[in-house]
């Protein structure tokens, strides 16, 4: 008997995951990608003699990654390296850096006289996001929904404690336990890490500072985070999965009730009995699918994530300033994250992150010298639908970054090379250049978000960033699972 096939669009994460997962339950897996190579935004950038992750470059929740190697009966191929401290915030308004660490006894010692208390104020304010984190796990994170009355009768049975924080910001929740600026600042960058700012991102999320902090803190991967993807590579090829690229869908056909081929640029055909979307949910609906309540006009009503801006640079010399990861802030951040991303305009002083991965993998550059990854992020296509002044911007953070750290990176740079949302929209499928899909207001979560099961076709299912639960490296492998689950009940080996 012929085994079931499987084709998924797309080789991000939430792709990769989902096709070990079925190959490993008996069915037969091809898989499509855009790109020239497998990952998505998890991709590689090789250049002169130095090698950058293009995209995430560390991740929490490592459990996850053991969830689906234990699911599919193999040892983790990964070494994880933890990260301690977890970055180092920079404000032009300081001289030295805080060095944010898991302990909030030295923690502590970093903010000083900046937050009187800190301890103190910080256990009752995590205190209170482990208790969101673990009375919403199940509940709202892992696990389907089939409807809206289903989302919402889990949601009745979170505690209605955590009520409030819905309809409060992060930034506004932060302010009830502390008082310092620069502290209110640090614990609200993991808003960014959900492509937002603190002021559009709800108060449920400071559940994020407790999965930093205590829970399990961030990780990257040993030999650079593009390990995850040779890895899963190997272990997909031994199954038998086949992976075409440089390959688009551009179109769809179908009956009532089924997908019975999608379409490449070409004009091939791609036929299976079922058929998995790791391309962005909702674009893809509207895209492909043309369906009214995902057109043009909708999908730009919706609320997006930030765009990424990056640079990635190859730099002779060692900057001793600098660990692995690294926040640059000026002193103006509530101004800046309320208005910079909804302009037209790049910023003159802009706020940007930066990643030196050759800090803990020094074979990703030549001896004697640094890979430097700079992401600063920006508005979407949206809002800043041109980008001729890429190179200037990436001058300016270049040379504010140089006199942060006392070193001219200019003139010591060895390679360059800059994406723009443009480029990101283009090379990965991001609408509009938003980095991680839709973004995750209350009315964008859960049940609120599209579905991992198609509403009219039903061999057709989603997995990844903008559908559930959410972004995030862990969040797309507990994707994978969602969307697994719901293909071996519709469509089961027989």
């Amino acid at each position: 008997m012929a085994k079931k096939k499987a084709l998924i669009i797309g080789t991000g994460l939430g792709g990769m995951a989902t096709a070990l997962r079925l190959a490993h339950k008996g069915y037969e897996v091809e898989m499509v990608e855009k790109h020239h190579q497998p990952g998505g935004r998890l991709n590689q950038l090789k250049k002169d003699g130095f090698t950058f992750d293009v995209g995430p470059s560390f991740f929490s929740m490592s459990y996850e990654f053991k969830e689906l190697f234990d699911y599919v009966g193999v040892p983790n191929p990964l070494g994880f390296n933890e990260l301690n401290p977890l970055y180092s915030v920079y404000f032009a308004h300081r001289d030295k850096p805080y060095n944010i660490y898991k302990e909030l006894d030295k923690l502590a010692k970093e903010f000083g006289d900046h937050e009187p208390n800190f301890e103190a104020k910080a256990s009752k304010y995590l205190k209170a996001a482990k208790e969101i984190f673990h009375d919403t796990e199940y509940k709202v994170v892992k696990r389907n929904f089939n409807g809206l009355l289903d989302y919402g009768a889990s949601l009745a049975t979170v505690p209605l404690k955590h009520g409030p924080k819905l309809f409060r910001s992060m930034w506004s929740e932060l302010g009830r336990h502390f008082d310092g600026q620069d502290t209110k600042v640090i614990f609200s960058l993991v808003a960014f890490f959900l492509g937002a700012t603190p002021f559009d991102t709800p108060a449920v999320y400071s559940l994020l500072n407790y999965t930093e902090l205590i829970h399990d803190g961030y990780w990257n991967v040993k030999g650079g985070m593009y390990k995850i993807v040779e890895a899963m590579v190997k272990l997909l090829t031994e199954r038998g999965v086949k992976m075409t690229f440089n390959t688009e869908i551009v179109g769809v056909e179908a009956n009532e009730f089924n997908v019975t081929a999608f379409i490449d640029q070409h004009g091939k055909r791609h036929t299976a009995d079922l058929f998995v979307c790791n391309s962005d949910a909702a674009m893809f609906r509207g895209v492909i699918l043309k369906r009214r309540k995902f057109n043009e006009h909708k999908l730009d009503g919706m609320d997006w994530t930030l765009a990424p801006f990056t640079i990635y640079l190859g730099v002779k010399g060692k900057l001793e300033g600098l660990h692995h990861h690294n926040y640059f802030l000026g002193s103006n951040f509530n101004e800046y994250a309320d208005n910079i991303f909804k302009t037209s305009i790049a910023p003159e002083k802009p706020y940007y992150y930066v990643n030196v991965s050759s800090k803990s993998n020094p074979d990703c550059a030549p001896e004697g010298c640094e890979n430097i990854f700079i992401l600063c992020p920006v508005p979407d296509l949206r809002y800043k639908k041109t980008w001729e002044d890429t190179e200037q911007l990436a001058n300016t953070i270049i040379q504010d970054l140089s006199e942060r750290v006392g070193y001219d990176i200019a003139a010591n740079t060895l390679t360059r090379t800059v994406y723009n949302p443009i480029d990101w929209r283009d090379k990965f499928n991001l609408y509009r250049g938003s980095g991680l899909g839709l973004a995750h207001g209350m009315n964008q979560v859960g049940g609120m978000r599209p579905a991992n099961k198609d509403e009219l076709f039903s061999n057709l299912y989603y997995v990844g960033a903008s559908t559930i639960p959410g972004t995030g490296l862990p969040i797309v492998v507990i994707s994978s699972r969602l969307a697994t689950e719901r293909i071996l009940a519709d469509h089961p080996i027989s």
